[in-house]
């Protein structure tokens, strides 16, 4: 790997680290360029691979897939996860299992890195409540500004030193592996998307009827070679039924019971009218 192309993958590390703002926040950022499915195509591109980057970048996405980072805290940082196992992978030749037991450890890794940040940069919110209320609005410029700067020093150089370096290291690391050891990553690599479906399917279920619903998509997949796009239409097909079928009669049992009027004769008896 050359190192323009180490230097170019670290830096879309950044834009997809959690925490940056430059591409409208996180949601251009983190949950954009930052996944693993993006940083498939994006690796791919920038090193003349895109379906081994694609195919990666599924595999690495499908073990996040029921990721949520609630109040900003990390799992499983799968961004730099995906900037240093998905390249990797591609310049030493391997399979999205490699590129799957690459991601994991770092993933693991990149929560410590994330969090030692986090911890250093809570002297900037003091330090830009100082200047806010001195009307000092250069110092709260200055105070966001070394934040990302110790963001960028962090994922930047990081991952552009073990994306250049660690080629030659991924391949002698592969080369070396008896093939019991390849198998079980194979085995984990397809195990491990299970998993992260489990836990999707855990948070978005609300009624164990729907995992019917789970269970008709996949033997229609299976049994019939349907794309995603078809299963997608077959999918707002049902929901579109089921919403309808729900919700259509109590959309007019309001005016109808509004409408309704209860009356009281001079005996005290109540009808409806």
């Amino acid at each position: 790997m050359e190192f323009w192309q180490a230097a170019l993958i670290g830096l879309f590390a950044y834009l997809g680290r959690n925490q940056v703002p430059w591409l409208c926040g996180t949601t251009g950022g983190w949950y954009g360029i930052g996944r693993p499915l993006m940083a498939g195509l994006i690796c791919g591109v920038i090193l003349g691979d895109v379906t081994a980057g694609v195919l990666c970048g599924v595999a690495v996405q499908a073990i996040f897939i029921g990721q949520i980072t609630p109040g900003g805290a990390v799992p499983s940082d799968l961004n730099l996860a995906a900037y240093i196992g998905i390249p990797l992978a591609i310049v030493a030749g391997g399979s999205a299992e490699m590129a799957v037991a690459l991601a994991i450890p770092v993933g693991a890794l990149g929560v410590a890195l994330h969090n030692f940040t986090m911890t250093f940069n809570a002297i900037w919110p003091h330090r830009a409540d100082k200047c806010a209320a001195a009307g000092d609005a250069r110092g709260i410029r200055v105070a966001n500004l070394c934040g990302q700067l110790i963001e960028f020093g962090e994922r930047f150089f990081i991952v552009t030193l073990a994306c250049y370096l660690g080629a030659g290291f991924a391949e002698g690391l592969f080369a070396a592996l008896p093939d019991v050891v390849i198998s079980w990553l194979a085995i984990g690599g397809k195990m491990l998307p299970a998993l992260g479906f489990a836990i999707l399917l855990n948070q978005i279920v609300q009624e164990e009827w729907m995992i019917a619903l789970f269970v008709l998509g996949w033997v229609l997949v299976s049994s019939f070679s349907l794309t995603t796009t078809s299963l997608v239409f077959i999918a707002l097909a049902l929901a579109l039924i089921y919403v309808m079928a729900r919700y259509s009669g109590k959309a007019t049992a309001g005016p109808a019971l509004e409408a309704a009027a209860v009356y009281e004769d001079e005996e005290g008896n109540y009808e409806e009218r």
